[in-house]
């Protein structure tokens, strides 16, 4: 019940942090994106922010010996640049550049824009319904090279 509530926590805390720094707005994501136009730098602020807090989140799992509500740390192994993280980080920066969402807002239109979340939501959706067998793909991958490693 520990891990519910926390992860219950956590999204909401996110939710209010993408509402109240207009990450929720396309148009004002878009203008952040439009450095050659009516550029709006104030989405800097956010971006940074976010990068101070995930730096000193990393910087306290040192001092920990093991997470609150887990048994254990769990860090990402791989650390290679290969053409499924090129590709799905493209795929991704050309869906937010075109509609200037990503999909934690997106999924916030929900309740803050219930006609524009009715033909984002099922894009999104349908984006991960097809790149699911890519994803199982690449997790048999990272198995097989982690049971590589452990011999």
């Amino acid at each position: 019940m520990s891990k519910i509530l926390s992860a219950f926590s956590a999204g909401i805390l996110l939710g209010l942090g993408l509402c109240i720094s207009a990450m929720t707005n396309p148009q004002k994501v878009l203008s952040f994106l439009d450095i050659t136009g009516s550029w709006d730098p104030s989405l800097a602020l956010v971006l940074i922010s976010a990068v101070m807090i995930a730096f000193i989140g990393y910087q306290l799992t040192r001092l920990m010996k093991k997470p609150v509500f887990e048994t254990k740390f769990q860090f990402p192994h791989r650390s290679d640049i290969d053409l499924h993280l090129i590709g799905g980080a493209t795929l991704f920066g050309i869906g937010w550049g075109l509609v200037g969402l990503c999909p934690g807002p997106g999924l916030l239109l929900i309740f803050t824009s219930p006609a524009s979340a009715l033909w984002f939501v099922p894009a999104l959706l349908l984006g991960l319904w097809i790149g699911r067998p890519m994803h199982r793909k690449a997790r048999a991958r990272a198995a097989r090279r982690a049971a590589v490693n452990l011999i």
